[in-house]
């Protein structure tokens, strides 16, 4: 398994901290210029591929990202989907899982790599951890088997870790390790080696790419907390347009059996709203017939999200509400495994 010989790979930076330098003169941060990166980083020379870049202008902080922009990103990899062996996007890590696990869900029939990575300091200081996660992805990138891609979904990788991207929460600030996949193994742990594991990373099938760019950010994240008052509940809910809930609730997808709370949450459903339940616990999912007050929430038409993640239910809402109108359909693709982003049991 080695990198396909003279093979081509598109680095596209929307912003972040990896792509920033101290300027020699002032002292303060720059967007890196990217045309000179074999001279910043002349190990890429070692990897025989060709390496390009496109950059967004202005360049946006990951805390502004916005569907708007992940529009724009999936249309610069579908403009050079063709001309190029695989995409490693550099990306700030604060809202990398959103974007990386909206990508996942807009590309259908994706066969080439797309690798998010990013850093927790910026290129052009000494310890950056950015100069090894920017290397390790292009090489994922670029990685072969009988010229046939490894890893042909979007993915992350930082910090020796490879992880299917909707499966990907960042739970750390101040750690080179700021990302994990609680609820999905990794796709390869690189070390000396970048030991893949094929049983799973998804299979290509060599279909024409297609881009479902449709995305209705009409969706609300309710997390519930002992305490809460109706009025709460209810504001989130009278939320104009609303039509789609993730509903954080605890452990195993429980929550209050209050009347006030069951009936507020049951007059919204009769009124059209989709609530999809998630866990607020890092690892493990929603089993609503464990316990009584689980039940209380699937008997009146709570959905189960099983064991995604917040940031794959927000953007896989966002994305089959931007692509399919009729109710019963929608629920029907929230249920179904569409990217490997749940466990179905």
């Amino acid at each position: 398994m080695n990198s396909k010989n003279h093979s081509s790979i598109l680095v596209i930076y929307t912003g972040g901290t990896i792509g920033m330098i101290k300027d020699q003169h002032s002292g303060v941060l720059k967007p890196f210029n990217f045309d000179n990166i074999y001279e910043q980083l002349p190990a890429l020379k070692l990897i025989d591929t060709k390496i390009e870049n496109y950059c967004f202008n202005p360049v946006i902080d990951s805390s502004d990202m916005n569907p708007a922009h992940w529009q724009k990103l999936a249309q610069v990899i579908l403009d050079h989907y063709e001309s190029y062996d695989g995409f490693v996007v550099l990306h700030g890590s604060d809202t990398m899982a959103y974007t990386a696990s909206a990508l996942s869900f807009m590309f259908e029939n994706l066969n080439k790599p797309v690798i998010f990575t990013g850093s927790q300091l910026p290129l052009g200081m000494i310890r950056t951890d950015g100069r090894e996660n920017f290397i390790t992805s292009i090489e994922i990138a670029a990685a072969t088997d009988d010229d046939t891609p490894i890893v042909p979904e979007v993915a992350i990788y930082f910090e020796n870790q490879l992880m299917r991207a909707n499966r990907t929460i960042k739970y750390n600030a101040e750690h080179f390790e700021a990302f994990r996949s609680p609820n999905y193994p990794l796709l390869a742990e690189i070390g000396v080696y970048i030991k893949y594991r094929h049983n799973y990373i998804k299979n290509p099938n060599f279909k024409k790419l297609r881009v479902k760019s449709g995305l209705d950010n009409n969706v609300a994240v309710l997390k519930i907390f002992p305490g809460m008052s109706e009025h709460y509940v209810s504001a989130v809910l009278s939320t104009k347009n609303l039509k789609a809930l993730v509903l954080e609730t605890y452990g195993s997808g429980n929550a209050s059996t209050e009347n006030w709370f069951i009936n507020t949450l049951k007059r919204s459903i009769s009124n059209g709203l989709i609530i999809l339940n998630v866990t607020q616990c890092q690892g493990g999912g929603v089993e609503m017939e464990k316990y009584q007050t689980g039940m209380a929430l699937k008997e009146i038409g709570v959905l189960s999200g099983y064991d995604i993640t917040t940031e794959a239910a927000v953007t896989k809402l966002m994305h089959i509400l931007g692509n399919n109108s009729l109710p019963e359909e929608i629920k029907t693709k929230l249920l179904t495994n569409i990217r490997g982003e749940i466990t179905l049991k």
